[in-house]
């Protein structure tokens, strides 16, 4: 009995002294997509980190990663969101790319602070209306920054025990947010007072058209005309495509002209010659379309930037959407993205 004791004894002492598992190195990311847009998923932070991640036939993805802890961007090749990493992590991600956003689920060891970022995501799409902002005067506008601080401070705040220090780092960041969406509405509230609702629209003629031939504004008349100006060169334009496509789908039939026009002019081209660099713009304009697939009137213009169409909507960044209405009036010289959740409600408020 008393060397029973012993042995008994010794045991435990063994059974204290057993380490737990030293943390990994590395952090495990796997998942499953439902219908994938490519064979490939991208994880990146800035130019500081890039690694890319096989996507099986299946939709299947398993990889390890050696990463500073902080926010990593992914990208499909068509969508992107982000995610929280960090050595020692276990995230299992999934989701079905024809809901996106709506529908990854993330779990695993380390998930709540990926899940916090999914939820600050919603939460600042359903925050923004940037349309209805818009609409909004001077004095307006002023107010509702201060309303959209308080809030977005209150959404941190009751986050906070997610980390502390990665809240902290979005709390500081609320005030330059706000300031960069107010200078862009206020841009958006001073073109509508330029190029106020009602008043002629600046005209393009005989733009040369994919499909063969040239089109003008005025071969248009009697149809809203809702215009895409964008390059092939532009993300967020690309970005784009698939909503505009959508809608395109959706108003088949309707009395709307869909209209995109290319801004591309060769930059990023070096073939000698400024005219050998504009040719391949233009093969590159055709090549995108032909790939993506793009549907409606794709034109494009030889003066790019300097055209009298350009400069008289005052457009110095892209993607710029425009609404003309049937008699070639201005209804809107930044009208809503394809991308906006009221976008058909906006169309149909026209009677389209």
């Amino acid at each position: 009995m008393k060397k029973l004791l012993v042995c008994l004894a010794a045991l435990s002492i063994v059974a204290c002294k057993k380490e737990e598992p030293k943390p990994k190195d590395y952090a495990t990311f796997s998942g499953k997509i439902e219908n994938k847009n490519s064979d490939s998923l991208f994880v990146y932070q800035g130019r500081d980190f890039k690694k890319t991640i096989k996507v099986n036939e299946d939709g299947t993805f398993s990889d390890t990663l050696k990463v500073k802890s902080g926010v990593y961007g992914i990208y499909d090749g068509k969508e992107q969101t982000t995610i929280f990493l960090a050595n020692d992590m276990d995230l299992k991600m999934t989701l079905d790319t024809k809901t996106f956003k709506e529908s990854i689920v993330v779990n695993g060891k380390g998930a709540e602070k990926t899940n916090f970022l999914i939820e600050k995501l919603k939460f600042e799409n359903n925050l923004v209306d940037t349309e209805a902002l818009k609409n909004l005067d001077e004095a307006g506008l002023e107010t509702k920054m201060k309303s959209l601080e308080t809030e977005m401070l209150a959404f941190y705040d009751k986050n906070a025990a997610i980390d502390s220090t990665l809240i902290a780092d979005y709390k500081k960041q609320v005030p330059q947010m706000l300031s960069g969406l107010k200078g862009y509405i206020l841009s958006g509230i001073k073109l509508k007072q330029e190029l106020p609702a009602g008043t002629v629209s600046p005209t393009f003629d005989n733009y040369e058209n994919y499909k063969g031939g040239t089109v003008s504004l005025s071969d248009l008349k009697g149809k809203y005309v809702y215009i895409d100006v964008w390059a092939t060169w532009c993300g967020p334009c690309i970005g784009e495509i698939p909503s505009l496509q959508s809608l395109e789908k959706d108003y088949e039939g309707k009395n709307i002209a869909f209209v995109s026009i290319s801004t591309d002019d060769g930059r990023g081209y070096r073939a000698g010659s400024k005219e050998a660099s504009f040719n391949l713009a233009k093969e590159g304009w055709k090549k995108m379309i032909a790939e993506k697939q793009m549907s409606g009137i794709q034109l494009f213009s030889d003066k790019a930037f300097q055209s009298d169409f350009v400069t008289g909507y005052k457009i110095n960044s892209i993607p710029r959407f425009i609404l003309i209405d049937p008699n070639g009036n201005i209804v809107n010289a930044d009208a809503p993205r394809p991308s906006y959740s009221k976008i058909k409600d906006y169309l149909s408020s026209f009677g389209i």
